[in-house]
């Protein structure tokens, strides 16, 4: 009896003491863990905390818990994406070449958010774009999400926010500008496919000045129109708002606000350039908010 005690003693002992011994492990392991994510997200600047960013794209099994060098590379391109500053926290969606906040009332965007470059826009020749096919965004949920139904027969466009021409590096890339979360209702003819577009070139065109361009995208309303079962909201105007960056790190800022509706073949661009302020009183966001103002040697080609 005494030899069963003391052996059931041993047992219970050398139990608690590998329960206490894994206790201190896995905490050693989770403060590892803790501090390499705390590490990378305090190295990104203007990357809002408290989980407002979600990522568009499954969660990892955990048997990929420990391998941080995909999340940290995204994560690395959603701080170069937003180096000055989130216009908005709701519901920020990051993507693998751009960012969105998605207005759930809406079922558009707020706002999309890109960085291009001369590396980023580089033309891939591998691209297909007919491969492209606008589809949902099964990240949202579906009570909020806008389908292609939503614009069958609607006589809009289904106009890109970042546009596809932004992110020809590879094929993950632009499909990802397909999906509709990153998609607005647009007048065809006169505008989506002939001025937004000019835009859009005009856009890719300062990369082969400038080392950085910043650009964000987004809708605006006034009277309100609705399309689809599903009463997709359509915008009266759009804007850009290009943050432009040369070699000596010196920074401009172009503002555009365009009418969703024809415009005149040959219509200079200048002609939509509206003061930063008023965009932002408009659109209830406020852009660029990690530069000052006195860092800016011009506004609409205007210098300060």
């Amino acid at each position: 009896m005494k030899k069963y005690l003391l052996r059931t003693t041993i047992i219970s002992v050398s139990g608690t003491i590998g329960f206490l011994i894994g206790q201190q492990s896995e905490k050693r392991n989770n403060e590892q863990i803790q501090n390499r994510l705390v590490s990378v997200i305090e190295n990104l600047p203007g990357l809002p905390l408290f989980g407002t960013v979600s990522a568009a794209v499954p969660v990892p099994n955990e048997n990929d818990i420990y391998d941080f060098s995909e999340a940290n590379t995204k994560l690395k391109r959603v701080s170069e994406i937003m180096k000055y500053g989130f216009p908005g926290l709701d519901n920020v969606k990051s993507y693998q070449d751009f960012v969105l906040s998605y207005d759930q009332r809406n079922r558009i965007a707020h706002w999309v958010f890109e960085h291009l470059n001369k590396d980023t826009i580089r033309k891939n020749k591998n691209i297909d774009r007919s491969k492209c096919s606008f589809r949902e965004d099964e990240s949202i949920h579906n009570f909020f999400r806008s389908t292609n139904k939503d614009y069958k027969q609607s006589g809009f466009d289904r106009g890109h926010l970042a546009a596809a021409g932004n992110h020809r590096i590879c094929q993950e890339y632009v499909d990802e500008t397909f999906l509709l979360s990153n998609i607005a209702p647009q007048v065809g003819p006169g505008f989506n496919r002939d001025i937004w577009n000019d835009l859009e070139k005009y856009v890719r065109k300062l990369t082969r000045i400038y080392k950085n361009v910043y650009v964000c995208t987004g809708p605006l309303y006034l009277p309100r129109q609705v399309i689809g079962s599903n009463n997709i909201a359509v915008p009266t105007h759009f804007f850009k708002v290009i943050i432009i960056e040369n070699d000596n790190n010196d920074l401009e800022m172009e503002t555009y606000v365009m009418p969703n509706q024809v415009i005149e073949n040959g219509t200079p661009l200048h002609v939509f350039q509206v003061p930063p302020e008023s965009i932002e009183r408009a659109s209830g966001l406020l852009f660029f908010t990690r530069i000052s103002k006195n860092k800016l040697k011009r506004i609409n080609n205007k210098k300060l």
